[in-house]
């Protein structure tokens, strides 16, 4: 495993992407079937919006603390958002 995100292969790093993707998109469809603006599950988990947007567009990570606390703001395991 490197030590840094530019050190991974190009592999490594295009199955990094498509699991942001992926992620991000199943917390944007759950924000959405809680009836959560992005603003309001930004300010619940602690995050930003423009950080939560970059989230939802696989476009930034998340620590799996981060992760934890928007499964807890969704009233979802954080595995659903894996999934």
């Amino acid at each position: 495993m490197p030590a840094r995100r530019s050190a991974a292969t190009p592999e490594q790093q295009e199955r990094w992407q498509t699991s942001r993707t992926r992620v991000g998109a199943n917390i944007r469809a759950h924000r959405v079937r809680a009836g959560l603006t992005q603003e309001a599950l930004a300010l619940e988990c602690g995050l930003s919006r423009n950080q939560l947007i970059e989230v939802e567009h696989g476009r930034r990570g998340l620590l799996f603390e981060r992760l934890e606390d928007l499964a807890g703001a969704l009233a979802i395991q954080a595995s659903d958002l894996l999934k």
